[in-house]
């Protein structure tokens, strides 16, 4: 197995202004610097970053900058994170441009996964129906992703449609897609990640590990995720892909990256 770092924590979760206006330009962006995160994340001893589709997009004039970044520190791009409302008729094809646009830079630069998060909550709530529409969307977008070689990967996520445990069986079962864990998430949503996993290990293709602890996402060892658990789970079962840590927010980015590394090396064994 390999290990790699979100770049979210060098600036925070947010989205790109663009998109309030325009569909097709709905990004998760963060405005921390990629060049440093990318810097910092090989200091701190991972092997590979994942993105937000803002922040590849941000290269889409100049590709090979990007590549000569990665190039430069070691880094492999494991994986894009893109997102979607997934369920409203008049505004998919929209997004679906978007994410075409996002996988094909994505493959270019040389990235192996898609992370696709998403299905919106309508303000009268979630009717049954959203299901069967986020199944059959996330389908055509995982038909994208495979066009350009990504593995696609469907990501349960907090302030969703599929966040708790029951939501995410349902989605699961309407749809082939991958699932890639997102631990702290999952127990956010009401759910246990090591069942999770356990349960569907046979779609996991790429995973994210990030600790939680009294409301909060937190550095590996600092909440009370049994990752050494999970991680067994994964080397029983022959997984040799990536494990991308993911925090959203820290005040010392480096150091919360250096933290869950030096937990991954002294707990779970990797070198």
């Amino acid at each position: 197995m390999k290990l790699g770092y979100q770049t979210n924590t060098w600036g925070g979760v947010v989205g790109h202004p663009a998109g309030v206006t325009s569909v097709k330009d709905l990004y998760y962006w963060t405005p921390g610097s990629m060049e440093q995160a990318v810097k910092e994340i090989a200091n701190a001893g991972f092997a590979g970053i994942e993105l937000f589709d803002g922040n590849l997009m941000t290269y889409e004039d100049r590709p090979a900058e990007f590549r000569n970044l990665l190039q430069q520190h070691g880094q492999k791009l494991v994986g894009v994170y893109t997102g979607a409302n997934f369920i409203f008729p008049d505004i998919w094809k929209e997004e679906l441009y978007k994410i075409e646009k996002v996988a094909q830079l994505a493959a270019e630069c040389g990235a192996e996964h898609l992370v696709l998060g998403g299905g919106a909550i309508r303000a009268a709530g979630i009717l049954d129906s959203d299901f069967e529409a986020l199944a059959e969307s996330l389908q055509g977008a995982a038909q994208v992703a495979e066009k350009y070689g990504l593995v696609p990967s469907y990501h349960p996520h907090l302030g969703t449609m599929v966040q708790a445990p029951d939501q995410l069986d349902r989605i699961m079962k309407l749809t082939n897609i991958s699932l890639c864990p997102d631990t702290a998430h999952i127990e956010a949503g009401g759910g246990d990640p090591v069942a999770v996993i356990r349960k569907y290990i046979d779609r996991v293709r790429y995973v994210h590990y990030k600790d939680y602890g009294s409301g909060n996402f937190l550095p590996l060892g600092e909440g009370g995720q049994d990752f050494a658990e999970m991680t067994r789970i994964l080397r029983a079962h022959g997984y040799d892909g990536w494990i991308t840590v993911e925090l959203d927010s820290h005040d010392d980015p480096y150091r919360g990256a250096v933290i869950s590394r030096k937990y991954l090396r002294e707990q779970c064994d990797f070198q």
